[in-house]
């Protein structure tokens, strides 16, 4: 279906929330880490995908790929844009999560084996298999698609393209609560992101998109690191923090979920980045401690937050190329008024 076609069975009233598109598109929506758990009916629910994100263009025929930082990914993920190309509808801008699935679930892990190839051979030699898994649609045929309803443009997106691998429609539940979290917990998932239904795409972190996750865990920055004992090979731990009040704040050292390679590769990054002072403007009781510049971020799993703004239980999850350490603060939820 043409974008021509999409868009004349809109209704009078919602072709008015039409405006012609900018040149750049923006930044992306992102979602608030919530407590909430009682949902009225102006909410849709989809599942909560642990990989990178990733936004999409066709331009006259140009596919463009890029993180939300703006990295261009083109030559990372060429599946991606080969299937983009190859649509049959014209213009549009897209908003979605890339993943690697791993038996039914996401595996943030694998999908780091693809993360920073660029050489085809490289990109094969992986064996990673990727998804990428679409839920929202920003432009459509040279117009601004985002003033209109979340649940609208979803429905706009099913009917623009053609989800064949490895792009996927991101399915979604009209209703949700306790109760759908506690199943999407069961199956493995993350978690969920509630969604409101009649809400506009926004162009910044808003409260119309919420993260209800099964288990904590956030980016942080990496400021330093720490010797290996025994028979361990490339660093001990990574010292990690977050923005807060114009410095960064020491949350906890984090030294397992590392295998071999990573952490010769991480140790690799992280020589590279050494400076003779701490980044942290607390206190850190590291004995034979290695500071480095805090520009790298890392996914970290814990079990919660102690009183004294420590990581209880860390375990290291991945690199996250697609962060800004600039913007990575503490996740509190948004609690409902």
């Amino acid at each position: 279906m043409t974008p021509d076609d999409v868009l004349a069975r809109l209704p009078e009233r919602q072709r008015g929330l039409l405006r012609p598109a900018a040149a750049d598109p923006g930044e992306p929506m992102l979602a608030q880490l919530s407590d909430r758990r009682d949902f009225g009916e102006d909410w849709i629910f989809e599942r909560k995908l642990d990989g990178v994100r990733l936004l999409a263009s066709r331009e006259n025929g140009q596919v463009e790929l890029w993180s939300r930082t703006g990295v261009r990914l083109n030559a990372t993920y060429p599946e991606v844009a080969e299937a983009l190309a190859a649509q049959p509808s014209g213009d549009f801008v897209v908003d979605g999560e890339l993943v690697a699935l791993h038996r039914g679930r996401t595996d943030f892990a694998r999908l780091q084996q693809r993360s920073g190839l660029t050489a085809p051979a490289a990109v094969r030699a992986s064996g990673v298999v990727v998804t990428y898994y679409l839920f929202d649609l920003l432009r459509l045929g040279g117009l601004d698609t985002t003033g209109l309803p979340q649940r609208l443009r979803k429905t706009l997106l099913r009917d623009t393209l053609d989800f064949r691998a490895p792009l996927r429609f991101t399915p979604h539940r009209n209703h949700g609560g306790q109760e759908l979290l506690d199943q999407a917990c069961a199956w493995g998932w993350e978690g969920l992101i509630a969604k409101r239904a009649g809400a506009p795409y926004a162009h910044r972190r808003s409260p119309n998109w919420l993260k209800l996750k099964c288990a904590a865990g956030q980016e942080l920055v990496v400021g330093g690191f720490t010797e290996p004992a025994g028979s361990r090979i490339g660093f001990g731990a990574l010292l990690v923090g977050y923005q807060q009040d114009g410095g960064l704040r020491y949350a906890g050292k984090v030294g397992t979920g590392y295998d071999t390679r990573t952490l010769r590769a991480l140790h690799s990054r992280l020589e590279a980045l050494e400076t003779g002072r701490s980044p942290f403007k607390d206190a850190v009781r590291e004995r034979g401690a290695h500071w480095v510049r805090p520009e790298l971020v890392v996914q970290v799993g814990f079990t919660e937050w102690t009183r004294d703004g420590r990581l209880r239980h860390p375990r290291y999850l991945g690199l996250r190329e697609d962060k800004s350490a600039a913007e990575v603060t503490r996740e509190t939820p948004a609690r409902r008024p």
